[in-house]
């Protein structure tokens, strides 16, 4: 046996000494319970009944209580308890809804004092009165609870909980005819033992069955309840209703609690399942246990602690068939493998991180956090020099980042919920204007994405040049959509009768394909604009001339004389038309074949009145080689998975919604439904309801399309005869008149019916809205005074 700290407590002239130590039992645990002077412990379980002495190094098995020749079920125990004033007086539960009480003054064998055999099933807990010796009582199966009077051979009461099954009864230690009382139902029940009709008082504690209760040592008012969600609770029920003031999480169902003596705060628990340790818990540091005993090797079926005055010695049972006794100071302690950083945020936006002090308080700038300014959001505990235990203090720093707060205003949600448009209107329209909404509240980002949406999505003819060159940019000669040159910058040398001609002749007729790539991506490398020095490259397909006289333009390029010019072809489509001013164009071709002017004269006057007029000529649109918009469909769907990962899960719906079945196949319909839902119910916490509903209309997810089609009922009355009228029509039932009569025109509504909720008399709209100007009366002659809202 390993040897372990050796602890020593003095107790009113008793001294208790001991260590951790454990004993194999013959058979599994269900129950332990430890005599007055906390010198003995009884285990109970289905196949053991035994006694054993708690020695200083060992424990010593004292006594076998299961005697005779044939088993009983009588010994086949569910709880067992001892008791506190009568040390040889003990109380088991059987599996067969037998209670026994034991008498260990007895001189023969068999110790069995008396057979209790009034309940139908397994009695889950049976517990004696703190002061009063003979009153025993009992909860089971069967849903009822039972005192007993031991001088007497029956129960005196019976008590019904009204539920399924009785998990645990406690009596009250501080109030003398009060116990508590848990089900599987969820709810606890406080009864008072004068009074067996009825609880005095009765509140659902826990979702689900509640295992076991357990009241306070010094605190007349707090008790504390286990069940199966993996919570502790702990209740005050000194006031009118029982407040919840504690609650620690577990990670599995809670089988037993046991407040530690001497500590206020702490409690010890064991689950039923899957979790084999023990835990002691601060309560008011629910996440985190204060000590945990890792010695069992199956389920902990039972707790207690040596004495009711020792907070150092456990004692426990398991289904690994050993008893334990557990000391405090061998315990381990989680708090040393916990995390000591953190990191949240706050309601407000405010982050708060945590992180060891050693890390921290190098920083001299550091300032103390003295609390949040709108809510107290941290609290630091102040030691009370009265406690004798101490309080595991925070090993780590708070640091709290303050957020302006009109930076987490939210208007811009709501400004953009309502301004914008998903339906009704051409698609180019709907981009164009959501663009300008979120340019409007300096959304830029989102504004570009809806003019591009526009220009990816939109059929050719529906897009004008002027838009398009607009959203590109405002000034248009800082991006230009095509590369031109000034015909002012060409030198002498070109201008010659030969190239004249050929501009007349072919400009019309030339079909001149352009590289996309030249005009919007080379263009931002070069920065070549029509006012720059250097020309940018010339696209008039054959030009006349001296070579030597076109490379001179390249003053940027010394060995472009070594390159032969070749017209670049077109790698993508244009986005847009390029449209000249015919009228210009014609005047000046006119003017240069007009017989009075000079070649020379012709060359001048056609090529100075349009600085950067450009000499290219578009016969045909130029969208023929135009890539499809499925070829953008994976560009999009990544983008708005961005956004909505980003948490602008508004943009996501949006997009969705405008583009219909250009977008909706590419995202599954699960991730649909997904954005559909987190907009609606933002929509909704902004009390946005209008426009919910035209979201949930305009989707096409069918389990977003029903959600305003259910919990959508009116109970209304027969105007006729005022009963309530079916859900199958407005024809009642009982009068079998119609009830959607206008109370002022005397015709059946077709349209909008309005009505009274006081009398059930209504009409058309129009009609109650007109009547009501002149007269609060109902327009029926009920004399009603009708209001509507």
């Amino acid at each position: 046996m390993e040897k372990m700290a050796r602890v020593t407590t003095a107790l009113g002239g008793n001294t208790i000494t001991g260590r951790t130590m454990f004993c194999h039992l013959d058979a599994p645990a269900n129950a332990i319970s430890v005599c007055r002077d906390a010198a003995q412990v009884v285990v109970a379980g289905r196949n053991i009944f035994k006694i054993y002495s708690i020695d200083e190094d060992q424990f010593v098995e004292k006594l076998n209580l299961r005697v005779g020749r044939k088993p009983s079920l009588n010994f086949s125990c569910a709880d067992v308890v001892w008791h506190q004033m009568d040390e040889n007086l003990l109380a088991t539960a059987a599996t067969n809804g037998v209670v026994v009480t034991w008498n260990l003054g007895k001189p023969s064998r068999n110790k069995q004092d008396q057979l209790f055999t009034e309940h139908k099933r397994t009695v889950n807990k049976v517990c004696f009165h703190p002061t009063e010796v003979y009153m025993l009582l009992s909860g089971s199966q069967d849903g009822y609870m039972k005192c007993f009077d031991l001088r007497k051979k029956d129960s005196v009461s019976t008590f019904s909980g009204q539920s399924e099954s009785v998990r645990d009864v406690q009596f009250s230690i501080r109030d003398y005819f009060t116990f508590a009382a848990t089900f599987e139902n969820g709810n606890v029940q406080l009864w008072d033992i004068r009074r067996p009709d009825r609880y005095e008082r009765m509140f659902t504690a826990h979702n689900g069955p509640v295992f076991c209760c357990d009241w306070h040592l010094e605190d007349r008012g707090w008790l504390a309840t286990g069940g199966r969600d993996k919570m502790v609770k702990v209740w005050d029920m000194n006031t009118n209703r029982a407040k919840e003031i504690y609650c620690v999480q577990t990670i599995a169902s809670v089988a037993r609690v046991k407040w530690r003596p001497e500590c206020k705060y702490h409690i010890a628990t064991c689950s039923m399942m899957v979790d084999h340790n023990i835990y002691v818990w601060d309560v008011r540091r629910p996440f985190i246990p204060s000590a945990m005993f890792e010695e069992h090797k199956d389920v902990t079926t039972g707790i207690v602690w040596r004495h009711l005055h020792d907070p150092y010695f456990l004692l426990s049972g398991s289904k690994d068939s050993t008893l334990y006794q557990h000391i405090f100071k061998d315990a381990s302690q989680p708090i040393d493998r916990a995390n000591p950083e953190g990191l949240c945020y706050s309601l407000f936006g405010d982050l708060a991180f945590a992180a060891k002090e050693s890390l921290i308080s190098s920083d001299s700038n550091r300032k103390p956090y003295i609390g949040d300014r709108r809510h107290p959001i941290f609290f630091k505990r102040k030691l009370d020099p009265t406690e004798q235990f101490e309080y595991i203090s925070s090993s780590s720093a708070l640091s709290v980042f303050e957020t302006d707060l009109e930076s987490g205003s939210m208007d811009w949600f709501v400004r953009t919920a309502k301004q914008y448009a998903l339906a009704g209107r051409p698609l180019a329209e709907l981009c164009d204007h959501n663009a300008k909404v979120a340019k409007e509240l300096d959304r830029d980002q989102v504004a570009q994405t809806w003019t591009m949406l526009r220009i990816i999505y939109s059929s050719p003819g529906t897009v004008p040049s002027a838009n398009l060159n607009h959203s590109l940019g405002k000034g248009s000669t800082s991006l230009p959509l095509m590369n031109s040159f000034n015909l002012k910058d060409i030198p002498s040398g070109i201008g010659n009768e030969s190239r004249l001609e050929r501009s007349k002749g072919e400009s019309r007729s030339e079909n001149i394909l352009m590289d996309s790539s030249s005009t919007l991506i080379n263009n931002d490398e070069n920065e070549e604009t029509e006012g720059s020095d250097v020309p940018a490259d010339y696209l008039l397909g054959d030009v006349e001339g001296d070579e030597d006289e076109l490379y001179m333009m390249d003053h940027e390029n010394p060995h472009a004389e070594e390159q032969e010019y070749i017209l670049p072809q077109e790698a993508f489509p244009l986005r847009h038309e390029i449209v000249d001013n015919p009228s210009a164009l014609d005047h000046l071709q006119d003017k240069a074949d007009s017989p009075h002017v000079s070649g020379n004269e012709a060359e001048t006057v056609s090529l100075t009145p349009v600085e950067s007029f450009s000499l290219i000529s578009i016969s045909h649109s130029l969208y023929e080689n135009r890539l499809p918009p499925d070829f953008f469909s994976p560009i999009v769907r990544d983008m708005l998975l961005f956004y909505a990962e980003q948490g602008d899960v508004q943009m996501a719906v949006s997009v969705l919604i405008v583009l219909g079945d250009r977008i909706r196949k590419e995202i599954d319909e699960q991730t649909q439904e997904h954005w559909y839902t987190s907009y609606i119910d933002l929509l909704q916490r902004f009390q946005l309801w209008n426009i919910s509903n035209e979201v949930i209309k305009l989707s096409t997810c069918r389990a977003i399309n029903c959600l305003n089609q259910a919990s959508t009922t009116l109970h209304i009355n027969c105007s006729n005869c005022k009963r309530p009228m079916s859900n199958k029509g407005w024809i009642c039932d009982r009068c079998r008149q119609c009830a959607s009569m206008c109370a002022v025109c005397h015709h059946v509504v077709k349209g909008l019916f309005v009505w009274c909720q006081g009398c059930s008399h209504g009409g058309h709209l129009q009609h109650i809205m007109k009547w009501l100007e002149t007269s609060s009366h109902c327009p029926a002659g009920c004399g009603h005074l009708c209001e509507y809202t």
